[in-house]
């Protein structure tokens, strides 16, 4: 576990660069191998070290945070803004066990 200081220093740059990367992730939920150039192919071993950092969304009962509430469908920004945070809903839980069983297939 990190010290107070390097957590001040090393998790805002960690949270910067999982902010960056999210908008460069494919379609098919790959990063590509020039992570800033689409038409680069999808590359596996970066998108498994991004997936894996992002798993932080997982508390000590193994259960998915900040999952949507169902939506429907609306032309309403702060209708999607203000949906409910949802914890262990089967539609978080589902991709990332569906994430961790990839291999064993």
């Amino acid at each position: 576990m990190l010290g107070r200081a390097a957590t001040k220093i090393v998790l805002p740059g960690y949270r910067k660069m999982m902010q960056a990367l999210r908008q460069f992730q494919g379609k098919d939920g790959m990063w590509r191998q020039l992570i800033d150039h689409p038409e680069a192919w999808p590359e596996t071993s970066s998108t498994g070290m991004f997936t894996i950092a992002m798993v932080g969304y997982i508390d000590q009962h193994a259960d998915v945070t900040n999952v949507c509430a169902g939506t429907n469908k609306l032309n309403d920004l702060n209708y999607y803004l203000t949906r409910p945070r949802m914890t262990g809903d089967f539609h978080g839980q589902a991709p990332v066990l569906w994430s961790a069983s990839a291999p064993l297939r």
